[in-house]
């Protein structure tokens, strides 16, 4: 699907203040090379600042299968690129620095447009058609396990609703987006996009959602902003799915999560639980595990979560808020690389199981009619020993503050 006139023009900041003026350019684009390819905006384009690094943002249509008429940003900022698909919920592709790739190798091989999306195929599994990013929204009005939701409607009178895979918003295109950069030093680029989840007799939920990172910068930031633009509360859940393949998942690799709790989420879960934070190389009918954490918060509400691979000279860590996401779900998926080798790191404000269930332990929260809620993640790409080192020592001293409590069986779920 094609962005709105947005897309062709070149969007900067006048003020970090979503709602200062924007001064919009209609110059229009700069091919580069490839005819499909062209500049959105630069550090060149900015006079009058001083960068700590070449950067741009350059914006590329895909053609062929089931990719045709795809946008695709690119955020380079001198020295990691991130490539965000704007017709598709506003997802990140992958993210790459220094030959470390923050992505995997899915079996879905095109960046599927949502057209090609029947979510309810296959049991309601059909989400899974075009799942291969690294960073997917699962929500909003519902994440989590396919299957019949029953619930109490507004008029308190009995419903069910069959529920599909982990939600609509990743199959839903952006209506429009921006990019823009803070006058003042560092300079960070915003990319912000704004996707709508809205049905007549059903949820009105607006996402606005931000990439962004500051000029010659490892690290970089999802900020969203949830609202219900109903006049009705309204349940919503939303998980980070965050997923890892090569070139930090490898045999050995471990996943480093300070938590007061975790518990199996199922059977196959508990048998294997005494290696929860380990992985397998690639293994031939491997069954996903799934683990379900209370993450620990330092004294600012601070949660942290670290993958390492095996030598511990390369990792990737993500930071949050436990107010904003009390919940983390470790999804180990080591199977062969055919099948998809990787793992799942996601702050939530709950866990994947149907929202019956969800509901039933409280983990599903609501926005009152015209409620906003935020949510910001920040992410680092770490190389070499002394500095995967230092966080493999701060995750394990906040872990040795609180114990953690290991949970041997799975939640009940009926």
């Amino acid at each position: 699907m094609k962005i709105p006139a947005l897309s062709s023009l070149i969007f900067f900041c006048l003020s970090c203040s979503m709602d200062e003026s924007i001064e919009v350019s209609n110059q229009g684009t700069v091919s580069i090379g490839n005819p499909s390819e062209s500049i959105l905006t630069s550090s060149s384009s900015h006079a009058g600042k001083q960068f700590s690094s070449l950067w741009s943002v350059t914006r590329k249509t895909l053609s062929g299968g089931k990719q045709e008429g795809v946008e695709l940003l690119t955020l380079d900022n001198g020295r990691l690129k991130i490539r965000i698909i704007p017709t598709r919920g506003m997802g990140i592709l992958d993210v790459t620095m220094d030959g470390i790739r923050l992505g995997w190798d899915s079996p879905v091989k095109e960046v599927v447009h949502p057209s090609h999306i029947d979510l309810e195929s296959r049991g309601g599994l059909g989400w899974l058609e075009g799942f291969n990013e690294w960073m997917v929204r699962c929500g909003l009005e519902f994440a989590g396990h396919p299957g019949t939701d029953q619930f109490l409607n507004n008029t308190g009178d009995p419903a069910t609703l069959d529920l599909t895979l982990h939600g609509k918003i990743q199959n839903i295109p952006a209506s429009t987006y921006e990019v823009l950069v803070d006058p003042e030093p560092p300079h960070r680029i915003r990319i912000r996009g704004t996707v709508y989840e809205s049905f007549f007799y059903g949820p009105k939920l607006k996402l606005v959602t931000e990439v962004s990172t500051t000029p010659g910068s490892d690290t970089f930031r999802i900020s969203d902003l949830i609202t219900n633009e109903g006049s009705s509360p309204q349940e919503f859940q939303l998980i980070y799915h965050g997923n890892y393949g090569s070139s930090i998942l490898e045999e050995g690799a471990t996943v480093y999560a300070p938590a007061s709790s975790i518990t199996p989420m199922n059977d196959n879960a508990a048998r294997s639980l005494d290696s929860w934070n380990t992985y397998l190389g690639p293994t031939n009918n491997y069954i996903e595990q799934v683990y379900l954490l209370e993450p620990l918060g330092d004294g600012n509400s601070s949660a942290m979560a670290l993958l390492v691979n095996q030598n511990a000279d390369q990792g990737t860590s993500v930071r949050w808020n436990v107010s904003e996401l009390p919940y983390l779900t470790i999804w180990k998926n080591t199977a062969s690389e055919e099948d998809g080798y990787v793992t799942g790191i996601e702050p939530a404000t709950g866990y994947p199981f149907n929202r019956r269930i969800e509901r039933k332990y409280g983990r599903v929260p609501k926005l009152a009619a015209g409620e906003s809620r935020s949510f910001t993640l920040d992410f680092g790409i770490h190389i070499g020993n002394d500095q995967v080192g230092e966080l493999i020592n701060e995750a394990t001293n906040r872990q040795s503050i609180s114990p953690l409590q290991v949970i041997q069986e799975p939640p009940a779920t009926e």
